[in-house]
């Protein structure tokens, strides 16, 4: 059998898992948490952990990467990373074909999830699909024709980074309103937690959002605000809502522009509930036009899109 080695390096998690070629159940599948202070470095010190960890004594005949943050899947390089530091620049293929000599595919995280959903998942039977991922960060994949595309310099798919409120607040990226700003984890945070420093009188609203930290706002994460909206909270629920709002203005956008057969949605912030999900359906139909037909799905492969779009990645090169 062909055994392929595929990594994730996440915003806030790292994992790594062996299949054989044809197979779709892993041999081994480890992951660990990024620590708070983590750079370039020590991300690729844990990662070179797990992998030794999985191999042992075998060797894989490709490995494929799928990395949270711009890459050129031309030369594997990685050009930054928004979440960790010291990533500028690492020539990321270079480093894993020198250490482990096979070949190696390295690409960005949502293209790399929207080609597994697209071989593997809820993409399977569709020529055209949008990937997005909404978790530490909003990330888009594009399929089309059945391969991925990724515009001309490699960043085709930043549908984090569409404006849809001028006025908003500002995003990491230095623009105000972006979807990444309302719809990611951990702004949704922030966003909960300013709401609650400023909010007069202070405990008027959000009872079960600080039930849940213990009134220690700076523990606030974005499961955590949907775990409250969920519950019921209003502040949660706003915030929320703002979240499905934000995506969905960007999604009906997209449509308009691209037209795709389906738009396929992953990441952790996608188990918000089924409120956010209404919410966003409708403000993406509301935002595309009448005759503009197109889908929303849940992603099949969860947290594992990454991987096993990696999988496919060094099927390729095999």
């Amino acid at each position: 059998m062909t055994l392929i080695l595929a990594l994730d390096f996440g915003g806030t998690k790292l994992a790594a898992a062996t299949v054989n070629i044809g197979s779709r159940k892993w041999l081994r599948y480890e992951r660990r948490l990024s620590p708070a202070n983590a750079n370039a470095s020590t991300d690729l010190e844990i990662m070179r952990s797990l992998i030794y960890s999985l191999l042992q004594d075998t060797k894989p005949a490709a490995i494929g990467v799928s990395f949270g943050g711009p890459v050129d899947a031309f030369t594997g390089t990685v050009r930054l990373s928004h979440h960790v530091a010291g990533w500028e620049n690492i020539p990321l293929k270079g480093l894993l074909e020198d250490e482990f000599g096979v070949p190696v595919g390295v690409d960005n995280d949502a293209n790399v999830a929207a080609l597994g959903e697209h071989r593997f998942g809820a993409g399977q039977g569709y020529d055209s699909l949008f990937y997005i991922t909404v978790s530490t960060g909003v990330g888009g994949g594009w399929i089309l024709n059945s391969n991925p595309w990724r515009g001309a310099g490699g960043m085709a798919g930043e549908i984090g980074h569409i404006v849809v409120d001028p006025a908003g607040p500002v995003c990491l990226c230095g623009k105000r309103g972006c979807v990444e700003r309302f719809a990611s984890g951990p702004y949704m945070a922030q966003n909960a937690r300013e709401l609650l420093e400023t909010q007069l009188p202070k405990r008027q609203r959000g009872e079960v959002l600080r039930s849940l930290v213990g009134d220690n706002l700076n523990l606030f994460t974005g499961q955590l605000v949907s775990e409250a909206a969920v519950a019921g909270d209003d502040l949660a629920k706003e915030v929320l809502h703002k979240a499905a709002w934000a995506l969905g203005v960007g999604i009906g956008n997209v449509a308009n522009l691209m037209n795709p057969q389906r738009f396929v949605l992953g990441g952790g912030v996608m188990k918000a509930g089924a409120d956010f999900w209404q919410v966003m359906q409708l403000v993406a139909r509301e935002t595309a036009l009448p005759e503009v037909d197109f889908e929303i799905v849940p992603a099949v492969l969860g947290d594992d899109a990454p991987l096993w779009g990696a999988v496919a990645i060094a099927s390729m090169l095999v």
